[in-house]
C-alpha cells in the first residue's frame, strides 16, 4: 500500500518518513491511511512531538526501566538484513509507542495532571537498508505458518493484527525458527506476557504526561481513532518493543 500511495497520502506518507527517520512508513500510518480523514488528522496532531523529542526522551526513560524477558542466545551470523530490521523495529516502534500512546491518552482524557514534560535531544534512527516486506504470497506455506504462529507470542490467544517485523524478516526463515526456539519456553511460563503487560503499563504512564503537549482540533469520529490506534498501542506495538528488545539483547546486539 505504501508504495501505491499517491496524492495527500503519498506526501504524508514521506512527511513521516523523514520526520522519524525511517525507510520504511510503519503498520499504523498505513492503517490510518485507510479511515477516511484519520492519516491527516494524526499525522498533524503527534508531528510535533516528534519534533520537539518528546517521544525520545520517553523512549530514554522506558529503556533505562523496561522488564526485558531473558531469552537463550542468539548469536551467530544470519542473513544479510536480519539485525538492519531489528535495530529498526527496535527504534520505529518504541519511538511511534510514545506519540501514539499519548494521542490515545489525549482522545480518552487521560492525560497526566502534572509532571515534567521533558524535550529531546532526538536520537537519530538507524538509517538502514531493509529486504521486502512480505506477504503471503511472497513465501513458502510453511514461512507463512511460522509468522502467525510467531505473531501469537506476548498477544491475546487471536491476535488482531500482524507485526510486521516478522514479514520483514521472512528472507530469513531459519532465523525465524531460532526466534520462535527461544520465545517458546518465555511464552509457556508466563514470563513474556507479563514483561509485555508491564512495559504497556510504563509506556502508558510516560505517554499520559506527553499527551499534555498536544494541541488538536478534536475529531468528530474521535472513538474510531481511538480505537484504531489503541489496537497498535496494545498489541503490535505494545507487544514488539518488548519482543524486539528481548531478540536484540538475545543476539548480542549493542543497545542504548
Amino acid at each position: 500500500m505504501e508504495a501505491e500511495a499517491s496524492g495527500e497520502i503519498a506526501d504524508l506518507f514521506a512527511d513521516i518518513r523523514t520526520t522519524v527517520g525511517v525507510r520504511v512508513v510503519n503498520l499504523v500510518w498505513r492503517h490510518l491511511a485507510t479511515m477516511d480523514g484519520a492519516l491527516p488528522w494524526a499525522w498533524a496532531a503527534v508531528k510535533p512531538l516528534y519534533l520537539a523529542g518528546l517521544p525520545d526522551a520517553a523512549m530514554a526513560a522506558f529503556h533505562a526501566t523496561m522488564e526485558i524477558p531473558k531469552l537463550a542466545s542468539l548469536a551467530g551470523e544470519e542473513p544479510a538484513g536480519v539485525d538492519a530490521v531489528l535495530a529498526s523495529y527496535d527504534h520505529s516502534n518504541t519511538i511511534n509507542l510514545f506519540a501514539l500512546g499519548a494521542l490515545r491518552a489525549w482522545l480518552n482524557g487521560e492525560m497526566a495532571r502534572d509532571g515534567t514534560i521533558v524535550a529531546g535531544p532526538r536520537k537519530a534512527a538507524p538509517d538502514l537498508a531493509l529486504p521486502k516486506l512480505a506477504s503471503e504470497k511472497d513465501v513458502d506455506a510453511a514461512t507463512w505458518a511460522l509468522i502467525l504462529r510467531l505473531n501469537k507470542f506476548g498477544d491475546e490467544p487471536t491476535p488482531l493484527i500482524l507485526a510486521s517485523m516478522y514479514r520483514h524478516l521472512a528472507h530469513a526463515p531459519s532465523f525465524l525458527q531460532r526466534v520462535e526456539t527461544v520465545l517458546a519456553p518465555v511464552a509457556a511460563d508466563g514470563s513474556l506476557r507479563r514483561a509485555v503487560l508491564d512495559n504497556r503499563r510504563t509506556a502508558a504512564a510516560l505517554s499520559a504526561d506527553i499527551a499534555r503537549a498536544i494541541s488538536a482540533a478534536h475529531p468528530a469520529r474521535a472513538a474510531e481513532f481511538e480505537k484504531a490506534v489503541g489496537l497498535f498501542v496494545d498489541h503490535a506495538i505494545g507487544k514488539m518493543v518488548t519482543i524486539c528488545r528481548a531478540i536484540r539483547t538475545a543476539r548480542g546486539a549493542p543497545l542504548s
